[in-house]
């Protein structure tokens, strides 16, 4: 039995440019020639590797899901401080010019599909709650380093961060220039401390 030709594309580079795609558009206004021509394959390929559009948006909810974390994990080592790690997530919305106007692909996504398509609402629900396990960290180290005060149950701020971020980048996409956003940042960042 032969295996096949080999993969004339790169998956990675092919399910990225989806990705970007599905995060600039959102899922409805992206067409499968869309997605043909950002990913550069044939509709062949395209359905032979990734499956149909749905499938293959869950598979790019799964890579930004897991991103995010990555680049979570790696902030929260590098910063001082649990709350310095809260601070640099919140203003980051405004800082990196790849991401402005663009919001974040779960947020965009709970917001488009709204609880229409089951599926989609579980991946998007796992993926709040990693963002919530994450901040929850962050509260943790912030009050084991005495820069959150103590007195707050550490889920409870943590879903508090949750949907202000969710806040932040609406506001990003909306025209907030950076300016406005560190001026939110700060009050969130006083009431945590």
């Amino acid at each position: 039995m032969t295996n096949g030709r080999p993969l004339q594309y790169d998956p990675d580079k092919a399910l990225d440019a989806a990705m970007q795609l599905f995060w600039s558009k959102g899922y409805e206004a992206t067409s499968m020639q869309d997605l043909l021509t950002a990913m550069g394959l044939s509709k062949s390929s395209l359905y032979q590797g990734f499956g149909g559009k749905k499938e293959l948006f869950i598979r790019c909810l799964e890579r930004y899901r897991s991103h995010m974390y990555e680049v979570f994990a790696g902030l929260l080592d590098k910063s001082d401080s649990g709350l310095k790690f809260i601070e640099t997530v919140l203003l980051s919305s405004a800082r990196n010019p790849d991401h402005l106007r663009r919001g974040c692909l779960l947020m965009n996504t709970a917001t488009e599909f709204a609880q229409k398509d089951q599926q989609v609402a579980e991946h998007v629900t796992i993926g709040f709650k990693g963002l919530r396990k994450a901040l929850k960290v962050a509260v943790q180290r912030g009050q084991q380093d005495g820069s959150i005060r103590s007195n707050q149950d550490a889920g409870i701020l943590a879903n508090y961060l949750s949907c202000t971020l969710g806040g932040i980048k609406t506001v990003v996409k909306g025209g907030a220039d950076e300016k406005t956003v560190k001026e939110i940042v700060g009050v969130i960042l006083k009431a945590l401390a």
